[in-house]
């Protein structure tokens, strides 16, 4: 049928005119960020854009993620379906009946079976967001129950109600049902045996234009809505950062020259188109231990603080004025509170949970920079932190001759070339904290119990710099990294192991910015491979250490994609696979202290590592195992706030020491 294609071309034709100007209009302001390179690799990028988004992997890896694949995938052969009804409506006596019967009859069930799962799918969507919904569509963050969401949701199960409104009474009308569409011949018989049998035709023209009033004002909403990912999502996945782990870019330090990001137009154009991709589905928001903690950052509002900035100021950028919305001020719609900069933890659960892969922790870290660099703006308990870090390359200001004393009573020699194979980088915690030290000398003893050949830099080991990058401070961080670049190449140092992840992410990942390709294993990675070799042999299997649970470090997991080896090591020193936390690997939750939050008080909400302990307590375990510095203190300190003296923490290389010594 053809309904009056004079009207119906009057209609559209501003409805798609509109949609493109008002894509047009959001697409153009992405130009006014700084350039970057996003168009490398692009056999890699195009595999990763068909298994993220037409496989939607991340989106289904949660369980109502099916629910969306389903809309997805439904909303792609409903293209076909829609493209056909337009021209049907514009062009009189064009039909898809003129394709090859079988090729016709395979996309009338195909459009009929989708558009039936189609309203499955949109009522679950519906009696998520009304009764069964995840405790995050409760906060303050609502927009997936605003009336934006329900109005989409309203206006997918309109046009499918319409599709089969149509065929199902122009079937009635003709007194013909199709097994090859089944459900509109359900419809059919369900027509002509209600209340409508008189008015078939008439029912069908109102479904008719029911379906194209819909259509178009969906396609004018679509582009100035949070649903514009729809357009956006496909491409971002393409523009994926191809690194395992969103590393920091490098600042250029020169006379006159601007750091981080102070307002919406120094963030890069991928940083923008982020802003115009997120599905603002909630998924990073659940995952973030500070939102989960009561902090003000919410990785999700920080997105959409970008758009709302960008929108607000983009003409007043065309025109060279100052913004007059802040990017980072008060609360309120486009900008960010300082608070919620320096809330972030950067374990990259956020990184790791988006679905069209949205970069929201280094744009944390883009403007922490510009607190730190351009306007001397961080939080007080930081300035001894970067004295001490800029005078004596350690967090405590203590004197560098005091590095190798953890070696009073071992027999350990400084790294030589061509004599030792590793460099032993014991890292800050590693030779200034006292209770890490035990973890240094069981690492130690270890690598001389397994006949490898190692030495350390002592007095000239330098802090590798990881929470300075983090917290912003660039300008420290790329003088130190230089430095230990320097001394590297010096001594001729190749092979690295070390006991901290956050050294071990930095120098394996972070100094590649500076020309050196260095050899990283972390020792969880080195004491797997040590006892699988029968290199370490146990005489005992740590029944004194009772159940152990093993906690992920996120700059180990997440960062770096090492789960199996710290486990493998564990069960293999103890007979049996550990106990694992309700989070665990890549969904696993902070232990509070990375991106420099170690060396920070939480004055908002409950604490981070409070909430992590509980978790493990949960499982009543007698040893938490770690494999990091700042998860060992941590767990430490939650356990002594809860008075848990009964469960002990220690490292995966006490651990190890104690079932290899006997």
């Amino acid at each position: 049928m053809t309904p009056n294609p004079i009207l119906f071309a009057a209609l559209l034709v501003p409805a798609l005119l509109f949609f493109c100007y008002s894509l047009w209009r959001r697409l153009s302001l992405v130009r006014l960020g700084q350039p970057e390179n996003r168009f490398d690799n692009i056999g890699v990028r195009i595999h990763e854009m068909l298994l993220y988004a037409f496989g939607q992997k991340r989106v289904v890896a949660k369980p109502f993620g099916i629910n969306h694949f389903v809309i997805f995938w439904s909303f792609m052969v409903l293209l076909i379906a829609n493209g056909a009804f337009i021209l049907e409506g514009l062009i009189p006596g064009f039909s898809l009946e003129a394709l090859p019967k079988p090729l016709y009859q395979s996309l009338m069930l195909l459009f009929d079976l989708v558009s039936a799962a189609t309203i499955i799918a949109i009522t679950l969507s519906f009696g998520r967001r009304l009764i069964f919904k995840p405790d995050y569509l409760d906060s303050r963050y609502v927009k997936a129950r605003s009336f934006e969401g329900f109005f989409i949701l309203s206006c997918i199960a309109l046009l499918m109600l319409a599709y089969f409104g149509l065929h199902g009474a122009l079937l009635a009308v003709m007194g013909q049902s199709h097994g090859y569409m089944p459900v509109s011949s359900f419809v059919a018989t369900l027509l002509k045996n209600s209340p409508l049998a008189d008015q078939l035709f008439p029912f069908a023209t109102w479904s008719w234009w029911l379906h194209a009033g819909v259509l178009i004002a969906f396609i004018c909403f679509l582009p100035v809505s949070k649903h514009m990912h729809i357009i956006t999502a496909i491409p971002n996945c393409f523009l994926r950062n191809l690194e395992p782990i969103a590393i920091p870019p490098k600042e250029q330090f020169a006379p006159g020259n601007s750091y981080g990001v102070g307002k919406i137009d120094d963030f890069t154009w991928k940083d923008l188109f982020d802003s115009f991709s997120c599905t603002e589905c909630g998924r990073c928001q659940a995952a973030c231990p500070a939102n989960a903690t009561g902090k003000s950052l919410n990785p999700r509002q920080v997105v959409h603080s970008l758009k709302a900035n960008l929108m607000a100021v983009a003409q007043e950028i065309r025109n060279g004025k100052t913004p007059t919305t802040p990017l980072i001020d008060g609360e309120g719609e486009g900008s960010n509170t300082e608070e919620t900069i320096w809330s972030c933890t950067t374990c990259g659960a956020c990184l790791e949970q988006c679905p069209v892969f949205i970069e929201q922790m280094p744009k944390i870290i883009k403007m922490r920079r510009y607190l730190v660099e351009m306007q001397a703006s961080f939080p007080e308990e930081l300035l001894n932190l970067f004295e001490n870090m800029e005078g004596r390359s350690n967090p405590w200001g203590i004197a560098p001759t005091e590095r190798g004393k953890w070696a009073a009573t071992m027999n350990v020699t400084p790294f030589e070339q061509g004599k030792t194979e590793y460099l032993f980088y014991v890292g800050c915690a590693g030779s200034f904290d006292s209770r890490q030290k035990q973890v240094t000398v069981a690492i130690a003893t270890l690598l001389d119990a397994a006949g490898i050949s190692w030495g350390i830099l002592g007095k000239d080991e330098q802090c590798c710099g990881d929470s300075l990058r983090r917290l912003g401070n660039e300008y420290a961080f790329d003088k130190m990294a230089q430095e230990n670049v320097r001394l590297f190449q010096e001594r001729g140092v190749k092979k690295i192991i070390t006991q901290c992840p956050h050294c071990f992410s930095t120098l394996k990942n972070d100094y590649r910015q500076y020309g050196i390709e260095l050899e990283v294993i972390h020792h969880g990675q080195l004491l797997d491979q040590l006892m699988s070799e029968g290199k370490l042999k146990t005489t005992n299997q740590g029944e004194a250490l009772g159940r152990i649970i093993f906690h992920d470090s996120c700059y180990l997991g997440r960062h770096n994609n090492i789960y199996d080896q710290p486990r493998n090591a564990l069960a293999q020193a103890t007979g049996k696979q550990p106990l694992e936390f309700a989070r665990n690997r890549n969904q696993g939750f902070c232990c509070g202290g990375g991106g420099g939050r170690m060396w920070l008080e939480e004055h908002t909400g409950s604490r981070i590592n409070i909430n992590r302990v509980e978790e493990a307590l949960a499982k009543n375990p007698d040893t938490v195992c770690v494999a990091c510095p700042y998860c060992l203190t941590m767990f430490e300190d939650g356990l002594k706030d809860k008075q848990s003296s009964q469960t002990k923490v220690k490292d995966l290389a006490e651990i190890i020491a104690e079932t290899v010594r006997g």
